[in-house]
């Protein structure tokens, strides 16, 4: 009786350890398969936009300057007064020409009273006008050029996480400060209205450096490059009783904002258009791996459906320019 037992008992172990070899071996012989994924071309708004950081300073915060010694005869006006460009601000005994406010703003500071005698360039005080207000940011060298006097920047303030103020580039400097190797310029941007802002308060700056409305756009790691050509896979309608076909359509390009990039030409509004593609084998997953226009990294083996070989996929960069 036991040794019939045992019979079974080695049967049964045989059978289930042959019965997981042939799962295994079915499971690493499966055939790796393409998750597709899709979106569609669509039309909109595309803004390439350059940001940096910074603080709010006033734009008129001046010294108030002696131009020649005399007796103090008056000072008309006091601390956190606030005052107009040309207003006297101290007369002198012997009548000769009175101090004057070099801008308008408010007295911060005076160093003079009635009496004492001053002598020529001799500061007496301080003048800030916080009603105009401006923000100096940084933009390294690969960005600067695209930088000009006169565009349009919203800037948000971290006391204000709620409120966007608008500005606009008022001076672009003309010698970069180099720091680890890459040299950055100070752009200075005023705003529009500065309303609550206080000075020293920190700043998040985007100037928008190019703009285009109503434009068709796709994802941009969904744009192709084989030498120079760039192509988008298009998947076309599947019909009844067999799987959907995709084919590679070349198309012209315009600008993007590191996200989207602009369709010139090559597709319509709606089309559906396939996306990196995924390799999926077993448990595991890879992404198929593009290049940089120029690289030499081209999809996996059974990664790029339909492309040339090498086919590499567009790498957003680090300043949203125009494409070619």
């Amino acid at each position: 009786m036991n040794k019939w037992i045992s019979i079974s008992i080695i049967v049964l172990l045989i059978a289930g350890g042959g019965f997981w070899y042939y799962q295994t071996k079915q499971a690493s012989a499966a055939p790796d398969t393409a998750q597709i994924i899709t979106t569609t071309v669509k039309k909109g708004d595309i803004n390439v936009q350059v940001t940096g950081s910074g603080s709010v300073t006033s734009i008129n915060s001046t010294d108030i300057i002696a131009a020649s010694d005399g007796e103090v005869d008056e000072v008309l006006v006091e601390v956190n007064e606030r005052v107009e460009e040309g207003d006297e601000l101290i007369t002198f005994e012997d009548g000769s020409d009175p101090i004057t406010a070099p801008h308008s703003g408010t007295i911060t500071s005076l160093d003079i009273i009635s009496g004492d005698r001053i002598q020529p360039s001799q500061v007496v005080g301080h003048i800030t006008d916080y009603e105009i207000l401006q923000t100096v940011i940084s933009v390294d060298e690969l960005d600067i050029t695209s930088i000009e006097e006169g565009q349009s920047a919203e800037i948000t303030a971290n006391a204000f996480p709620d409120e966007t103020f608008e500005g606009i580039v008022t001076n672009v400097a003309k010698e970069g400060t180099s720091e680890n190797g890459v040299s950055g310029f100070n752009v200075t941007v005023q705003f529009t209205d500065p309303k609550g802002l206080l000075i020293g308060m920190s700043t998040e700056v985007m100037i928008t450096t190019e703009s285009k409305q109503n434009v068709l756009y796709v994802p941009i790691e969904s744009v192709k490059v084989n030498g120079n050509e760039k192509y988008v896979t298009v998947q076309e309608s599947a019909s009844e009783g067999s799987d959907a076909k995709s084919t590679n359509q070349m198309v012209e390009t315009g600008i993007n904002d590191d996200q989207n990039i602009e369709i010139i030409s090559g597709l319509t509004e709606g089309q559906i258009i396939q996306l990196p593609i995924t390799i999926s084998s077993g448990n595991q997953s890879g992404n198929g791996q593009g290049f940089r226009d120029g690289g030499g990294q081209g999809f996996p083996a059974g990664g790029g459906q339909g492309g040339p070989p090498g086919d590499g996929s567009i790498s957003p960069g680090g300043t949203g320019r125009g494409g070619q």
